[in-house]
């Protein structure tokens, strides 16, 4: 029986090397397990807090979106751009309409129009200066057209055009920012659950194994 010690004492060793791997490697993967929970928790809070602003800007842009509209139909009726209109730099356009510090033909506002929960387009909407307002072939007809009217109207119609895009770019971003964190919330519980499939099934090797080295080493010593 002392003739067989040394060679159950290299199984006892390597055996112990291999005990000592897994339990390294159920150390890890529990580790990233309560990482990746942690983050799901993050996601998952990050969306109640999209879903909160979704609705609210859902529900300013059902406000703004008559505004919005009325002044494009203006635009319309009054049969301006019907020609190719000027680009303009959308973000220095709006700059400099709000300060009144440029002058301009005509130019765009490019922004996010919301479609739905999963879904916006891109869009744009035209913008006119008054002098452009004045030439439209059906406002020219009206000799008596006061001008302070005119005036304070482009200006309302600018801002209202304005805010309408922002308001529907707002709404675009919310519901995009809640499906993102709904996708990664959704990853977050697959990778969850395969880690946890990883994680038992390492234990149950472990299990395994050291059932293996008890039965081994009590028939060594019989």
């Amino acid at each position: 029986m002392l003739g067989r010690m040394p060679g159950v004492c290299t199984q006892v060793a390597v055996a112990s090397n291999q005990q000592q791997r897994n339990m390294a490697t159920l150390k890890i993967i529990s580790l990233r397990l309560k990482s990746v929970k942690n983050i799901q928790k993050i996601t998952q809070s990050m969306k109640m807090v999209s879903a909160a602003k979704y609705a609210r800007a859902e529900r300013d842009l059902k406000a703004a979106r008559p505004v919005g509209e009325g002044a494009v139909q203006f635009y319309e009726r009054a049969e301006i751009g019907r020609l190719p209109p000027t680009f303009l730099d959308a973000a220095k356009l709006a700059s400099n309409i709000l300060t009144c510090g440029y002058e301009f033909a005509s130019g765009k506002i490019i922004y996010n129009k919301f479609r739905s929960v999963v879904s916006y387009q891109q869009s744009n909407l035209p913008l006119f200066s008054r002098k452009t307002i004045e030439n439209a072939p059906k406002l020219a007809i009206y000799d008596s057209l006061d001008s302070d009217v005119l005036q304070s109207y482009t200006e309302f119609s600018l801002a209202s055009m304005i805010f309408f895009a922002m308001k529907e770019g707002a709404c675009s971003e919310q519901s995009a920012r809640m499906s993102a964190m709904d996708n990664a919330t959704k990853n977050a519980g697959e990778m969850i659950d395969k880690l946890t499939l990883t994680f038992n099934r390492t234990r149950q090797a472990v299990i395994t194994r050291e059932l293996i080295e008890i039965i081994s080493g009590a028939a060594a010593l019989e």
